[in-house]
């Protein structure tokens, strides 16, 4: 262990996993620890027995449940946009190779108290119950827009600069009402509160274009897509990327001290008495406690069920959004559910997660209107943990620390971290113009 790295990265969750195999693939050599003997960190994904030991103690599952081994219970579970920025980036590193995707069912938003399917499209939005028949017409005429709107393109602009144009202001001259704003901005859009209402609308369009173009591409019920097995796949990908390229990787190694120079910079990493020296650290908050603030809590219920959600239309899989403004929250909650046709369970069994930033300390009766779209279930777990995000100047220490994972059931926020320290540590950008078909998602059915 006695060498220099360019870069030692600590903890083996999903951010770190894909910075290691980004600065791996750019010719760095990189050290990987882990003060764990497994894989994914806070992202890990657990077994029946691993699951029932967290949350349980030493009590044994109950064997109608079935084999532990069947079970990937994805800690952090998030859907991937399939045209999406992790999706670009898998591709990008060539990782598609050691993960097989399936696409997801159904995407869903919480509207006056019933489920609805998202509508995406003009013509989705012509059918659906969630407006009224003038609200149709109008939504319709909104979609359009965004589906013709081209950045590049003036002449598709409408003599609209959507830099300087509010998106509350862009929708306003549709007419468009409270209720399908809040769908468009929460369910569409996927923004985790209502601030974007009084921002540029630029950045609104381009996610609804996401959404439609990522919807279209597998033909199916959402934009969605999830690697078979779970997302305890993904860690392990890139760490086999990373050692393709020499990265070096060690679990099980205890305390991994980050030491530092005489100026304050991060120049090596102590674990059982050796010292790796190394030009920059990267890591998860747990490492650098004292580089990082507390910025919240996320609450959430974790079930097992036999049955899939009710009204998603026999969904497999699905996610539901709950804007914020139904509910009366700060926030959105987030509905994620998932089952053997992922296999991630083993069959007739389904895993659901309903997930918000904790507003409050009584978890229950905070994340209750989320587990009343469950219907019944099997078993109820409760998880609250705690968000952090680093404070430190990374071009002074030399110390690169990602943010606690968030709330929310899909990806998106989580690479823009990644891809924002990729860019500080390299100073580079990554190139994401990809063919997107090299990762196509299993059609069996079931």
């Amino acid at each position: 262990m006695d060498e220099e790295y360019d870069v030692i990265v600590l903890g083996t969750g999903l951010k770190e996993c894909i910075l290691s195999g980004l600065l791996s693939v750019d010719g760095l050599k990189v050290l990987h620890m882990d003060r764990n003997d497994y894989y994914g960190g806070d992202s890990t994904s657990l077994n029946l027995n691993q699951l029932w030991k967290k949350f349980r103690g030493e009590d044994k599952p109950p064997a109608h449940l079935g084999s532990s081994k069947d079970y990937n219970v994805d800690m952090v579970p998030k859907f991937m946009m399939a045209n999406g920025t992790l999706v670009r980036t898998l591709i990008h590193t060539n990782v598609t190779k050691y993960l097989s995707f399936k696409a997801v069912d159904g995407s869903f938003v919480f509207s006056k108290g019933k489920i609805h399917k998202v509508p995406a499209t003009d013509m989705e939005a012509l059918k659906s119950p969630l407006m009224g028949l003038f609200e149709k017409r109008r939504a319709r005429n909104f979609f359009i827009y965004v589906q013709n709107y081209d950045e590049a393109d003036p002449k598709t602009h409408q003599g609209l600069d959507l830099t300087t144009l509010t998106t509350k202001e862009l929708i306003a001259k549709y007419g468009l009402v409270d209720d399908t704003v809040d769908f468009i901005g929460h369910a569409l859009a996927l923004h985790r509160d209502d601030r974007h209402l009084n921002e540029p609308a630029l950045d609104t369009v381009k996610r609804m274009k996401l959404y439609s173009e990522s919807l279209a591409r597998f033909q199916g019920g959402s934009p969605y897509i999830y690697p078979l097995y779970g997302l305890g796949e993904l860690p392990q990908g890139f760490a086999r990327l990373s050692a393709v390229y020499g990265g070096t990787y060690m679990l099980s190694k205890p305390e991994c001290k980050v030491e530092f120079d005489m100026e304050g910079k991060a120049c090596g990493v102590t674990s059982e008495g050796e010292t790796a020296k190394c030009k920059k650290v990267v890591c998860d908050p747990s490492y650098l406690t004292n580089k990082v603030r507390k910025i919240g809590k996320v609450a959430r219920a974790i079930a097992i069920m036999s049955h899939p959600i009710p009204n998603t239309n026999e969904s497999h899989s699905v996610q539901i959004i709950l804007p914020q403004k139904q509910l009366g929250r700060n926030s959105d909650m987030y509905v994620f559910c998932c089952s053997y046709t992922h296999n991630v369970a083993p069959k007739g069994k389904f895993i659901a997660f309903v997930s918000a930033e904790a507003e409050s300390d009584n978890i229950q009766s905070e994340l209750k209107p989320g587990i009343d779209l469950l219907g019944p279930v099997d078993e109820l777990f409760f998880d609250m943990y705690d968000r952090y995000e680093p404070v430190n100047e990374p071009y002074l220490d030399n110390c690169f620390i990602s943010t606690s994972y968030d709330a929310t059931t899909h990806f998106e926020t989580t690479v823009t971290d990644v891809l924002n320290m990729y860019t500080m540590i390299t100073g580079k950008t990554i190139d994401l113009s990809v063919d997107l078909s090299a990762a196509s998602a299993a059609e069996e059915e079931y």
